[in-house]
């Protein structure tokens, strides 16, 4: 398994596993998705991080974190990103910053 496989959360890694058509059929719309964006890669795994956090959705931080990070941004974009949504969605999404900064410092480009 790769360093960023390893960053995958659980449930994601048994939805891969244990529902691979399904699985199939996600990853399929979501690289259409990206494929349809005029977003940059960088600016575009800032942004999903910004929804990551406003969505309380921690446990996708640390892989997304990592394309971030291979995408190009700098640790203080990723703490940027993580804090977009504070006046929107509150000091919630400072619940995302420590899982950020430990695979952002963590993880090897």
């Amino acid at each position: 398994m790769g360093d960023k496989e390893t960053l995958m959360s659980d449930a994601f890694q048994v939805f891969l596993r244990e529902a691979p058509q399904h699985a199939q059929a996600w990853m399929t719309a979501v690289q259409n998705l990206g494929s349809a964006s005029a977003l940059d890669k960088k600016t575009e795994s800032l942004a999903y991080l910004a929804v990551l956090s406003v969505l309380r959705l921690e446990s996708g931080i640390p892989f997304h974190v990592a394309l971030a990070k291979e995408a190009g941004a700098s640790r203080e974009e990723v703490i940027s990103a993580i804090l977009v949504g504070l006046p929107a969605a509150g000091n919630v999404v400072t619940r995302a910053l420590p899982a950020a900064l430990q695979a952002y410092d963590s993880h090897k480009v």
